[in-house]
């Protein structure tokens, strides 16, 4: 079965990860844009791979896919849970980890991506260890911090030893779930360090599976000879 296919990244990370496919970079202009993207390109069903905290990207998806009378499905990974030794404390958003870190000094890993690390300058007692896919333009208003410039996935060993350099006292991370970024959690547990734990925003209304080869599934039972 020969299929047409685009792929389309966000355009946050100056170079992205190349792909076997033709790619487009940036946003659509909302789900109004999305519509007419869908529309112009002739595309019949739809993939939403996002980062499970891009609710918005998943919002317009949904809703112009709907107005657009296109099929989509949604690859989303499944979340991690604790397990024996873990030590985590859960929190509903950036704003509720920022707001339980108001107390004593510490040294922290803040892996949770560049957006949001302003959302910490109300808690500027800590040392912040900071990782970055790229060297941001301007230095975050953070008093202490560290800035490491590096691209995953990570191995367990590899994150022990960055938290044991660092003398991290407490991990922050989103719960994004898969392979591919749990080393951090893996070492945490292993040092027995607490992790604070961003939930995950809720996802809209969809159909929604957890692996690639459901994925392909969909597309074999529902795909014609047009582009996808």
């Amino acid at each position: 079965m020969g299929l047409r296919a685009t792929f389309s990244y966000a355009g946050r990370v100056a170079q992205p990860i190349a792909q076997p496919l033709p790619t487009r970079t940036g946003g659509f202009g909302g789900a109004a844009g999305l519509i007419d993207y869908l529309k112009h390109h002739s595309v019949t069903h739809l993939i939403d791979a996002t980062n499970p905290y891009a609710a918005q990207i998943s919002r317009n998806a949904v809703a112009a896919c709907a107005t657009a009378d296109v099929p989509l499905i949604a690859l989303a990974r499944p979340p991690w849970t604790p397990g024996p030794g873990d030590r985590w404390t859960r929190v509903p958003d950036v704003a509720g980890a920022a707001r339980s870190l108001d107390g004593t000094p510490m040294r922290i890993f803040l892996a949770i991506g560049r957006t949001e690390i302003s959302v910490f300058e109300t808690v500027p007692q800590h040392h912040y260890l900071l990782r970055f896919v790229d060297a941001p333009n301007t230095r975050p208003a953070l008093p202490r911090h560290d800035i490491i410039i590096d691209r995953g996935p990570f191995a367990e060993a590899a994150e022990r030893a960055l938290l044991e350099t660092h003398r991290i006292d407490l991990l922050v991370s989103r719960n994004a779930g898969g392979e591919g970024a749990r080393a951090k959690i893996d070492a945490a547990r292993g040092l027995g360090l607490p992790v604070l734990m961003i939930d995950r925003p809720e996802p809209s209304r969809r159909h929604e599976v957890g692996t690639v080869e459901e994925v392909l599934d969909w597309i074999s039972h529902s795909v014609t000879d047009r582009g996808v």
